[in-house]
């Protein structure tokens, strides 16, 4: 049975090839000094930063430039950021390229104006914003994350080791979001299928939570459905447009806060893989990927009824002569089967983990109670004992 919830999503998007056409328009809503963020130079070498550029100067902004951002934005970069737009005042933010760049737009957007530390603020006491906020708009080249059109912002802290999300309000949502799939061919394979799986983490952090009948269950079955068929043509045929603008969508719809309402949702996994990416730096989607089965496994039989419906419905496992327990781990080994066939890294040593992290890594995993088990400290230790 639903529960009571209220919706909001304020991001408005413009999808396909010339999505891109739409940015001078939403831009004239706003001031004229615009800081432009980036990534590592990719969108030089693609020919994305010439186009947004002269839009910017034909629509008569001033630019102010923040290039640079890493896979996992840290909190150092994240106060250099805060630096530009306070000194420059600037009117509006606009992030060129992946989830990281949103989500450190978004932290430099409530932290610009903070008049205390954003980290303590916002990621240690997960207060919300009480000063200006900067609002935040984004041109995406690399799918996965949902930070488009979601309040969520993740930064890691190199010195205390610790990779925290902050998820914001509707207030902080970009105001808008260009989604063209031919900006994301030029990503290299193993981002690419690392994204693929951090797209359908997050549908399975909210799939597997509650017991009830729950349309968004429904909802989420079809997009793992629609995920794994692209995703295997993607990997054979990175430019194939249907596949690759088939998986943007999804990954717009898996974490825009829609197929969460009425659930509880788990999260578990995100908050290993953060705190796995905190000691090593790891590709994020990648983090998810090494643990998602030992910790489903682990969990399976506190959800065993959820399991096996994602068994026949998502992976079309036989039920004949099987318990269920049979069919739920059939499923588990189906998309174990999935994960290695596009390509996905299936254990933390390769991600760099070494046993005298691992004590670490779990006093870094925040424990969540929304899913069919909540882990102590010990579990989580053996949850990745076995992803090693």
């Amino acid at each position: 049975m639903l529960g009571n919830f209220s919706y909001c999503n304020p991001t408005r998007l413009h999808f396909g090839e010339n999505a891109l056409n739409n940015l001078s328009g939403e831009l004239a809503k706003y001031g004229k000094k615009i800081m432009l963020v980036y990534g590592g130079g990719s969108i030089k070498k693609s020919g994305l930063y010439d186009d947004i550029i002269k839009i910017l100067k034909e629509a008569g902004k001033e630019v102010f430039e923040d290039p640079g951002v890493m896979p996992n934005p840290t909190v150092k970069k994240l106060y250099e950021g805060c630096k530009i737009a306070k000194e420059n005042n600037v009117d509006f933010i606009l992030a060129v390229g992946g989830g990281s760049v949103c989500d450190y737009s978004k932290a430099v957007s409530v932290s610009a104006w903070c008049n205390e530390d954003p980290w303590d603020k916002y990621y240690l006491r997960m207060e919300e914003p009480d000063n200006r906020i900067i609002p935040v708009g984004c041109v995406l080249t690399m799918v996965g994350t949902g930070s488009e059109m979601n309040g969520g912002s993740v930064i890691t802290n190199h010195e205390s080791k610790l990779k925290i999300g902050h998820v914001f309000g509707d207030e902080v949502f970009p105001k808008f979001a260009i989604l063209n799939p031919k900006l994301t061919y030029t990503l290299p394979k193993y981002q690419m299928t690392a994204g693929f799986f951090d797209i359908m983490s997050h549908i399975l952090e909210q799939y597997f939570s509650g017991t009830d009948d729950n349309t968004s269950d429904y909802i989420m079955e079809g997009l793992m459905n629609s995920l794994i068929h692209s995703s295997r043509i993607a990997v054979k045929d990175p430019e194939n447009y249907e596949a690759r603008s088939n998986i943007m969508w999804i990954a717009t719809w898996a974490l825009n806060t829609l197929v969460a309402m009425g659930k509880t949702t788990d999260w578990m996994v995100h908050m290993i893989g953060q705190s796995v990416g905190a000691y090593t730096d790891a590709t994020h989607g990648m983090t998810l990927a090494a643990v998602s089965l030992p910790y489903y496994r682990h969990i399976m039989p506190y959800g065993l009824d959820k399991f096996k419906r994602f068994a026949v419905n998502v992976w079309k496992v036989d039920t004949a002569n099987k318990t269920d327990e049979e069919i739920a781990l059939e499923g588990l080994k189906a998309m174990e089967t999935w994960m290695k066939d596009i390509g996905l890294v299936m254990n933390i040593r390769e991600l760099g983990v070494t046993e005298d992290m691992l004590d670490g890594i779990a006093d870094g995993s925040f424990i969540m109670t929304g899913g069919y088990k909540t882990l102590d400290h010990k579990e989580i230790v053996e949850i990745l004992k076995e992803s090693m």
